[in-house]
């Protein structure tokens, strides 16, 4: 059997728990459907690439875990319903959604087309809202449950990625708007923003901006990048029964960023030590 998972909470805590998470076929998505498998959940792993889940599948079900794969375009409206329907056909009431998909590339405002922008916030705001539509309406209206929606640091505004900031201020407000409006089901719903993540998603920018991400680190206060198992972490506490009374809520994964301050400047350190709870992680190719 592979190495398991080396999470920090205990064995068992999901078992006989279905968790849909989104985008799990690389980079944090992946990383989280371990955690969940490796803690006793029936994880349903979603993407538009088949083979890459699969190969997700194929190691948590080596580290002695449950995973099925459901390959679908969270931006088609019919597709979301049908696979959610799937989900729940297979493995019964889903009790937690983790709305990890999405993307984005660089790009000045200016030189944004209406097609780029469309595509952002289909993936990252409209996609996320379907899914979540669709869960609650088929299973967490009756059987409750908790939501999770991944967004990003992007407050005080997304320079160079206008489209995505845009999109991930939305979910963080509907984020806000479904805990209001589904608390009465018993449906807990938070956000999670992860800030600068060493991921393989650093691996998917052109040059010029890899470049300026290995650049990025002098501007951490924590004086290093996040790593994956460090946003599941946080997802993962949010399905938790200690974070029962909590919702409507966003936990920022980002090392203090969005509190540097141009009058400020970073300390170099080594010191913060990284919690690498993820076997199978890898640094990205561009910042080895």
């Amino acid at each position: 059997m592979a190495e398991r998972y080396r999470s920090v909470f205990h064995p068992g805590l999901f078992n006989g728990q279905t968790i849909l998470v989104t985008g799990g076929g690389s980079g944090i998505g992946r990383c989280i459907a371990h955690e969940f498998a490796s803690l006793g959940a029936t994880v349903a792993i979603t993407g538009r690439r088949l083979d890459r889940l699969r190969a997700v599948a194929a190691e948590i079900e080596a580290a002695g875990g449950q995973v099925s794969c459901h390959a679908f375009d969270i931006r088609d409206e019919d597709a979301v319903a049908d696979a959610i329907a799937t989900v729940l056909e297979r493995h019964g009431p889903i009790s937690g959604l983790v709305n990890n998909a999405g993307g984005q590339y660089p790009s000045p405002v200016e030189d944004l087309s209406l097609k780029g922008w469309e595509a952002v916030l289909r993936t990252n705001l409209t996609g996320g809202f379907l899914v979540a539509r669709e869960t609650y309406r088929q299973s967490m209206a009756d059987h409750g449950g908790a939501i999770v929606n991944i967004i990003a640091d992007m407050w005080g505004g997304m320079p160079t990625m206008a489209h995505s900031g845009a999109a991930r201020a939305g979910m963080l407000n509907l984020t806000e708007t479904m805990a209001c409006g589904w608390g009465h089901a018993a449906v807990r719903v938070n956000a999670v923003a992860p800030g600068w993540i060493a991921s393989s998603g650093f691996d998917t920018y052109d040059e010029p901006m890899q470049e300026q991400l290995r650049q990025l680190k002098r501007e951490i206060p924590l004086g290093r990048y996040g790593n994956e198992a460090e946003v599941s972490a946080a997802v993962t506490f949010l399905l938790t029964p200690a974070a029962a009374f909590i919702s409507g809520s966003c936990i920022r994964v980002d090392g203090a960023v969005p509190n540097h301050r141009h009058t400020w400047t970073t300390q170099s350190s080594d010191r913060s030590v990284p919690y690498d709870g993820f076997p199978l992680a890898e640094l990205p190719d561009c910042l080895r």
